[in-house]
């Protein structure tokens, strides 16, 4: 990378941007990456580089870097109505359009849609509404929320509390109280010796009933999960894992979060992660690939039983005492109603499930890499383990920081992936890629991965094979 020294807008970003996930002191020395212009899968910097956004972005950017029905689609509205709220029974054609379209795509049948700006208020939002639901229903004891350890759900307070990520708890003295966290359904690490996959799944059901009656089954209101878990590792549920807890869940009348913020839209081959993975959830959220990404929108979507009791308590109180100046706001929504117009005519699902067998090939013909532990995806997510020991599946020190290593790598190679937790590759491009550009991206991080192996064998840190 460019020196930020030498670098005026490096220099200008050091001296004024606090960056998300990043290291701010490093940050001052190394410098950012300056993303200047984009088209289809593709990012260049100032420098004039091309890369293979093999992130989406932020696992987002469903329909790549340009797309002008989506400009036009927000310009058009920006003239007709550039903005107005849904507070107070107020409403516009852009909210409600978007609402209906929704519901009509819902994996299971869902009666309202609320509005927020990310996936993080779209979680926030659910926990205070599943706080409301039992208040409604007269049991103020059934309060506490599940996540799972490696889970990602967002960085409000709330929200964060429902992560598993321990970089997300950190000095931000978070979890608050009341919030659990059941184990990690990744059989890789999780599972016994000979034990199967339907085993695990049962063995992680179970443990989620351990928890529960430990706690109290009257004070768990809900339980939270993403169809495959995404920041958290790019965590692939064992066979049998859904149904499993979801049995548990619908014995102690416990509420099932799909949070779909990664998995909507079609990246797992299905519309929803929901329908892949045999979710059947009383609440739904879901942003990114709702308006490609091209502006901030994101949606809780409630089933019918969920809706009445927070129509009842509104009632009671005289309003439902929740929302944001920009929920539905008219301009995102009228990008994400042409947003799900596109993947309509242009057939995402079909054109997802027609290049997933090459990207999962590609995927999992890293197994054999001597730095690669495990490979594991699904539709077009995929992650790949950089392990010190492969017959152990022992991870390097994390103080050595190899995924992030990596990554820098891929970018030298000229791919922007990005290392989460474990030293996992992770892998999510734009929905739109096509099959000569999958082969092009992983061309180039074998590339990488064969360069870090050999800097990794001459500092006497080659993988045990």
């Amino acid at each position: 990378m460019t020196s930020p020294r030498a670098n005026s807008n490096a220099a200008r970003d050091i001296a004024s941007v606090l960056h998300p996930y990043t290291d701010l002191l490093a940050h001052a020395e190394t410098g950012p990456l300056v993303i200047t212009r984009g088209e289809g899968v593709r990012v260049w910097d100032e420098n004039g580089k091309a890369y293979i956004e093999a992130m989406a972005g932020l696992w987002c950017a469903s329909l790549g870097f340009n797309n002008e029905r989506l400009v036009e689609a927000a310009a058009a509205q920006m003239r007709k109505l550039p903005f107005y709220h849904a507070f107070a029974a107020k409403s516009h054609e852009p909210l409600i359009t978007l609402a209906e379209m929704l519901l009509a795509r819902a994996p299971v049948a869902m009666s309202k849609v609320f509005f927020a700006n990310s996936g993080s208020e779209a979680n926030d939002t659910a926990i205070k509404m599943i706080w409301y639901f039992n208040n409604a229903l007269g049991r103020p004891q059934k309060k506490k929320i599940i996540g799972r350890v490696k889970g990602y759900h967002g960085i409000t307070l709330a929200s964060a509390s429902l992560t598993g990520l321990p970089a997300n708890h950190r000095s931000f003295d978070v979890p608050l109280p009341g919030f659990l966290h059941t184990i990690t359904p990744h059989f890789y690490h999780g599972a016994q010796p000979g034990e199967s996959e339907r085993d695990f799944a049962a063995r992680c059901a179970a443990e989620l009933e351990a928890l529960i009656l430990a706690e109290g089954p009257e004070t768990i209101a809900g339980m939270f999960a993403e169809p495959v878990m995404g920041a958290g590792g790019v965590i692939v549920p064992p066979e049998g894992y859904f149904p499993a807890i979801q049995a548990v869940l619908r014995k102690y009348d416990i509420l099932l979060v799909a949070d779909e913020v990664i998995c909507g839209f079609g990246r797992t081959g299905n519309y929803w992660g929901s329908q892949t993975l045999g979710v059947t959830p009383d609440i739904l959220t879901c942003a990114k690939a709702l308006s490609a990404s091209f502006l901030p929108i994101s949606a809780v979507m409630v089933n019918a039983r969920v809706f009445a009791a927070l129509a009842e308590e509104s009632h009671k109180i005289g309003t439902f005492g929740h929302g944001f100046t920009y929920s539905g706001h008219p301009v995102p929504a009228a990008v994400a109603i042409e947003t799900l117009k596109i993947y309509d005519e242009i057939g995402i699902i079909d054109h997802v499930r027609a290049v997933v067998p090459a990207f999962q090939r590609a995927l999992h013909g890293f197994a054999d890499h001597p730095l690669v532990g495990e490979t594991r995806g699904l539709g077009l997510l995929g992650g790949i383990e950089l392990v010190a020991d492969k017959g152990a599946r022992q991870n390097y020190d994390p103080a050595l920081k190899i995924g992030p290593r990596a990554a820098k790598l891929l970018e030298k190679h000229g791919v922007i992936g990005r290392a989460v937790p474990g030293d996992t590759l992770a892998f999510t491009p734009p929905l739109i890629i096509s099959e000569s550009e999958i082969a092009e991206m992983f061309a180039a991080v074998r590339g990488a991965l064969d360069e870090l192996l050999a800097e990794l064998t001459r500092e006497g840190l080659a993988p045990r094979l």
